[in-house]
């Protein structure tokens, strides 16, 4: 079997999974008569093994049990899909929530497609098909794409194109990686959604989020309360500027078109006005964020 160090060529991910699944010639090749023609067969629950690819971490507890009990009545609807081991077992490409239900339904087999693929096939298989899932939390599509990124040298462009996702939405799901651990650990948990985790991320300095993390979880703040939070940490002489200077009032519709751009690029945004004149002032703190502003500014 071909590994990933051993492949001299990284292939691109296909669209979608089916286009990722190499359909195995029942002719031609020798375990054809083993139920790899593509037409699922039954398989003992206790020969499968998670497949180490997996990206995610997480499952409710509650739908799991549920999905246990409907199996447990009807069994599994939707064959997994898995690979031969050389040892005689079998190794999870897609279907890992099937497969633990089935065994808390106490099923002795599932039934399964079988596929004859190597490691970064195998891999590709898993992360695609956890991305076009919905119930991943934030953290866990932060590190498949991640993972993508890296394995096979894509750009955001391009996962974007073969996940099915927006460009956009897969740049503020790798920013989330830029988080401290602590806080890594509170968005998967849920005790921070993804939009107060994109609030927190213009702070930068990683004391100041995992500080103000704190106090947004502690107060049970709003995304939009802690979008204010964070622009008056990053804007404090906004805050108590009546001290002997004199303090300019800010148009209401400027003031909201300026937040506005806060919001959607993700930086500090300053609009100065004088009478229908003035300048918008956008402030980075690294290159990929400047990069990230012209390829905005460009589309």
């Amino acid at each position: 079997m071909q590994t990933m160090t051993e492949a001299p060529k990284r292939r691109a991910l296909g669209k979608g999974l089916e286009s990722l699944l190499p359909r195995v010639n029942a002719a031609a090749e020798p375990g054809a008569e083993n139920g790899e023609s593509g037409r699922p067969r039954e398989i003992p629950v206790g020969e499968i093994e998670r497949s180490p690819f997996q990206t995610r971490t997480r499952f409710d507890e509650v739908q799991l049990a549920e999905l246990a009990a409907s199996i447990s009545a009807t069994g599994v609807v939707q064959p997994i899909l898995v690979r031969p081991l050389p040892h005689g077992h079998y190794q999870l490409i897609a279907g890992e929530r099937r497969w633990l239900a089935s065994q808390r339904a106490g099923k002795e087999t599932i039934p399964a497609i079988i596929r004859q693929v190597s490691d970064e096939q195998a891999m590709e298989m898993t992360i695609v098909e956890n991305l076009q899932r919905t119930d991943l939390n934030p953290m866990e599509q932060a590190r498949a794409y991640d993972k993508l990124s890296r394995e096979f040298q894509l750009t955001q462009e391009q996962m974007a194109k073969r996940t099915g996702k927006d460009r956009a939405s897969v740049s503020n799901f790798l920013r989330l990686l830029k988080l401290p651990e602590d806080v890594q650990g509170k968005v998967e948990e849920g005790v921070l959604s993804f939009g107060h985790a994109r609030a927190l991320l213009p702070l930068e300095d990683p004391q100041a989020i995992l500080k103000a993390a704190q106090k947004v979880a502690a107060l049970a703040m709003s995304v939009r309360q802690t979008e204010s939070y964070v622009q008056k940490i990053l804007n404090p002489q906004a805050k108590n500027k009546a001290d002997g200077e004199k303090k300019e009032n800010i148009d209401p519709n400027v003031r909201e078109v300026q937040e506005s751009l806060q919001r959607a690029l993700g930086l500090k945004v300053r609009i100065e006005d004088r009478k229908g004149r003035g300048r918008v002032i956008i402030e980075y703190g690294q290159l990929e964020e400047f990069d990230r502003l012209l390829d905005r500014l460009r589309r």
